[in-house]
């Protein structure tokens, strides 16, 4: 029996997509061999390649200004590599705090760049976005970064930074669940495992007139000019995540494209956070202003039942609720795959769980 599966990634993938895997696993459209047994170079594997870029460019808008990267490393690997590529003849760069990853991000950045922080909202324990008109950014930085949600801590932003520098968000946990103006950005990343894929491939979507020569002693597979002349092919990619991607992204495209993700997230969304504002059992620490869609950490009212409440959603059926050890309490990531009926049997545990222990 599946499970409703809540995790903040590695994350469920669409049952559909499953299903079509399975069903082209051993032998893919007539070719006698798996994909994963296919050669990067065969006319079958860059068919996949070529429709998958063309899918996402698609769904996302993606003029001809931009490449799009499907790379190995996940979003981590490209915490080093964006300074390397961006960075230039300039010294500095400027992120905005909003969570543990765009704390790592930063942190990481630090080896290549004098970091600016522009805003922070750790001392709010990171449960806020600053206000953007607070903001101090470094005009003279090589680009302005800033993660569009936050999944540890359930931050989301609801609107694009407004900036004279290049933009560069890390999109890993909300991209494709709502419309979003790639235009408006120098670059945006995105591990593929929480929306897109499984883990092991991350998407790059940059602007072409950004690519310059890149730091020395860039590795040669994290060369965004290198890899866009290559085809993302510079070395064997991870094959197999790729078609998944495709797939994943011709079932976005069946679901009412991005629009009808973003109507279902939205109603998904609501009805959690709906059962957790109408109890005084439950609680959600985020300003109302910056919840996420996607990721939504809760606590009890009396942490001693954490771990019966977690033992007994699991044998419910509902699994990876348990938060992040630096944060505590319980998450429930509810990306792009989670069906409405699992968030509903959550909401329904959650009120049967309260009345017993209430």
């Amino acid at each position: 029996m599946r499970v409703y599966n809540f995790s903040a990634g590695p994350s469920m993938l669409p049952e559909a997509v499953l299903e079509q895997a399975r069903d082209e696993m051993l032998d893919y459209h007539g070719c006698g061999m798996s994909v994963m047994e296919m050669s990067h170079r065969s006319k079958q594997f860059i068919e996949i390649a070529e429709r998958t870029e063309a899918n996402l460019r698609d769904l996302l808008g993606i003029s001809s200004d931009y490449h799009c990267l499907f790379l190995q490393g996940g979003a981590t690997g490209q915490f080093a590599a964006i300074p390397m590529n961006l960075l230039g003849d300039k010294r500095s760069t400027c992120y905005v705090l909003t969570g543990s990853w765009s704390k790592k991000a930063a942190s990481e950045a630090k080896a290549f760049s004098n970091v600016k922080i522009a805003a922070s909202s750790e001392e709010e324990h990171f449960t806020t976005i600053p206000d953007p008109s607070g903001w101090q950014v470094d005009s003279g930085a090589a680009y302005l970064h800033y993660t569009s949600n936050e999944t540890i801590h359930g931050v989301e932003f609801p609107f694009v930074p407004e900036t004279s520098l290049p933009l560069v968000a890390d999109m890993s946990s909300n991209i494709l669940s709502r419309p979003v103006d790639v235009g408006r950005f120098g670059l945006i990343y995105a591990g593929a495992q929480k929306n897109m894929g499984p883990a092991g491939i991350t998407v790059v979507i940059v602007r072409k007139d950004l690519l310059q020569t890149p730091l020395l002693g860039t590795p040669s597979v994290l060369d965004y000019k290198k890899q866009a002349e290559a085809g993302s092919m510079l070395n064997t990619p991870p094959t197999y995540n790729w078609y998944l991607l495709g797939l994943v992204l011709e079932w976005v495209r069946s679901q009412g494209r991005i629009q009808g993700i973003e109507k279902r997230n939205r109603e998904k969304s609501e009805l959690l956070y709906s059962a957790i504002d109408a109890s005084d059992f439950y609680r959600n620490p985020v300003d109302r202003r910056y919840r996420s869609r996607m990721n939504i950490p809760f606590t009890l009212a009396n942490p001693e039942l954490d771990s019966q409440f977690l033992g007994q959603a699991q044998e419910a059926g509902l699994t990876n609720l348990k938060g992040h050890r630096s944060v505590g309490g319980m998450r429930a990531s509810i990306y792009n795959a989670m069906p409405l009926q699992g968030v509903q049997a959550l909401v329904e545990f959650m009120k049967e769980f309260e009345r017993r222990y209430g």
